[in-house]
């Protein structure tokens, strides 16, 4: 099994690489998503974190609220999104 961590706080100059290395010293890195804006393409500040168990727990104890490029993170096991329907009642908005 592999948990998803949300990361948070970080620095807009953060790499993949440098998440990856930084978590593997936990586990398993599975993988690693830095959440981009759509129109600037730049680092909104945040990200995904994908490990094993085990791995996920040391983790979150081990990095959260760490210095990391400056910034203390914020990590914790992430939320699946509540889907939503739009408001449109559910008939997408067509009568």
């Amino acid at each position: 099994m592999s948990k998803k961590l949300y990361v948070g706080n970080l620095s807009f100059n953060t790499t993949e690489d440098e998440i990856r290395n930084q978590f593997a010293t936990f586990g398993e890195v599975i993988s690693v998503s830095l959440i981009t804006d759509r129109e600037t393409g730049r680092l909104r500040g945040f990200g995904f974190v994908e490990m094993d168990d085990e791995g996920a727990r040391a983790a979150i104890q081990g990095m959260d609220g760490k210095d990391f490029g400056g910034r203390n993170l914020k990590v914790n096991e992430a939320q699946d999104k509540p889907r939503s329907t739009g408001g449109r009642g559910g008939y997408g908005g067509r009568w």
